[in-house]
């Protein structure tokens, strides 16, 4: 035997009728209160001191990263670049 069941209703309607809470008002609480810490933190990032962090060589520490992504693609891609990454030609 088989029996199939559709009901059609919103999640709201599904909530109530299983007698799940409504917690629209703590979760849109929760989304005000990370929002405003969000844009505090934001408010205090340095982003010469953010760039610093990741890069700490500056352009030679962007250089090296370059290259080991190039090395690293090219290990995947079966052959690393020869020249630097320019077009053989």
């Amino acid at each position: 035997m088989k029996v199939k069941i559709e009901i059609d209703c919103t999640p709201e309607e599904a909530r109530a009728f299983c007698g799940m809470p409504d917690l629209r008002a703590a979760h849109e609480a929760m989304a005000k209160g990370l929002e405003a810490r969000m844009a505090e933190a934001i408010g205090q990032i340095d982003p010469e001191a953010l760039l610093k962090s990741w890069l700490p060589g500056g352009l030679q520490g962007f250089e090296a990263m370059q290259k080991a992504f190039w090395e690293g693609f090219g290990q995947a891609g079966g052959g690393a670049p020869k020249g630097g990454g320019g077009s053989a030609g």
